[in-house]
């Protein structure tokens, strides 16, 4: 790619954006729950774009919670945050990072990387954790502090028997802590490496631990869209790892996924679930993004297929195989509201609608029209299994006109007191949303 050809682009980025227009995507609701609504694929030499433009909280404003519901900022003046977790005696872990950056490798790359930051993909991340502590469970911390810095891309975290484990983009870094301690001053040692590399098209890695506390997983997403980077770049993406939590020891749990951006452990049954983020650029309305539980040697359909056996022609070779043996996904989150955010409930520490379920935290769409996503859903639980239509939980963030954007959802976690945490990596906030009169 010359420097000419991107000096070219700016017309072309306009262009995308308003040709976002001319493709209207259908009802969302449509395509939840295990049988989503799947339309016929169409192909774009430049797919429609569409992305508000970033512009923050004003004092006072928050997103808004059903009513018995209050949310109000827990932190403010992040930079980037992205996952939130807490650990056994309450303290709330914040990492804030965002991509290391990778080199284009088609003109559309460089157009999409300059639409996404319009709607703040490309703020600067703090590349740290913060810690919070809020010793009386009010929402306000009495302490905010950095744990630890300087780490690379970090996106997963996990505490396990007196170590922090951090998953940066390239390798899984355990540093010695005891929890209560609020600065890690030893360093850390990389457990096991993960794929990385001068592309990092999906650049987090997410991780949990497992139910008894052995293993590690760790999602990787792949190193493009469907391929179009070749092949050998995508060795060991688009899947899920196993790692030994002692030894670094690690093996593909689970393949085909394109980009599972978290991870969580079934409260009871110890069964891995994810959100998964799938492929663009075949219409508003394909792929859905999934939650689904995960299992050993399973495969997803990434990149032959979607849901099951629906072939993607603009893979080569075709490989008829691996599309019999693809998976169906568990639950469909509709196309491309970019999930980004998975923790299970804990009975009814908000109401009793969300006793049993899992709350998804939709980061928001860029190539749909209308916009999708933008919110923090409730997806109920029976039987084990994702069932029924998603409650809205958290919204406000994407404004009426669908023009400007104040933040947008990533992780989500429970704290102490069951209250639901949300990093907000636009508005630089985490938001606290409990049981209790309130907007």
């Amino acid at each position: 790619m010359t420097v000419t050809s991107l000096r070219a682009t700016p017309a072309l980025i306009v262009l995308a954006v308003m040709g976002a227009c001319s493709d209207k995507g259908g009802d969302p609701l449509k395509q939840y729950g295990p049988n989503p609504y799947l339309p016929e694929p169409h192909q774009y030499l430049l797919p429609p774009m569409s992305v508000p433009k970033a512009v923050g909280w004003k004092p006072g404003e928050t997103p808004t919670v059903p009513a018995g519901l209050r949310i109000q900022a827990m932190a403010t003046g992040l930079m980037h945050p992205r996952i939130v977790y807490t650990l056994p005696n309450g303290d709330v872990l914040v990492v804030e990072s965002n991509s290391p950056g990778t080199l284009p490798f088609r003109p559309k790359d460089y157009i999409q990387g300059k639409v996404k930051a319009r709607a703040g993909a490309a703020a600067k991340g703090g590349n740290r954790i913060t810690l919070l502590r809020d010793a009386n469970g009010d929402g306000v911390p009495e302490l905010k502090t950095v744990l630890v810095d300087q780490l690379h891309s970090p996106f997963g975290v996990a505490w396990v028997a007196g170590t922090l484990y951090v998953a940066n983009t390239d390798a899984i870094i355990a540093f010695p802590y005891a929890v209560g301690t609020t600065k890690i001053t030893a360093p850390g040692v990389k457990l096991a490496d993960l794929p990385a590399g001068p592309i990092d098209h999906h650049w987090t890695k997410s991780m949990v631990v497992s139910a008894d506390g052995s293993k590690l997983y760790v999602g990787v997403g792949s190193n493009s869209n469907v391929t179009e980077n070749g092949m050998a770049v995508e060795e060991g993406r688009a899947a899920i790892y196993e790692v030994d939590r002692l030894t670094g020891a690690k093996r593909i749990y689970a393949t085909g996924t394109r980009n599972p951006t978290n991870l969580a452990i079934q409260p009871g049954t110890g069964q891995l679930f994810a959100v998964v983020n799938e492929r663009d650029e075949i219409g508003p309305d394909l792929v859905p993004d999934y939650l689904s539980s995960i299992k050993d040697g399973g495969f997803y359909g990434w990149p032959w297929s979607y849901w099951g056996q629906h072939v993607d022609v603009r893979v080569h070779p075709q490989n008829p195989g691996m599309v019999a043996r693809a998976i169906k996904p568990d639950y469909g989150l509709s196309s491309h509201v970019a999930a980004l955010g998975l923790a299970f409930s804990d009975g009814e520490t908000l109401s009793s609608k969300f006793a049993s379920g899992a709350f998804v935290g939709e980061h928001g769409s860029w190539d749909r029209n209308p916009l999708n996503g933008y919110q923090v859903i409730f997806v109920p639980f029976a039987a084990g299994k994702p069932v029924g239509m998603p409650i809205s939980v958290v919204t406000g963030f994407l404004a009426f006109d669908h023009k400007t954007v104040r933040g947008r959802p990533v992780g989500v976690a429970l704290d102490r007191t069951g209250a639901l945490l949300v990093a907000d990596d636009v508005g630089n906030i985490v938001w606290r949303v409990s049981a209790g009169a309130g907007r």
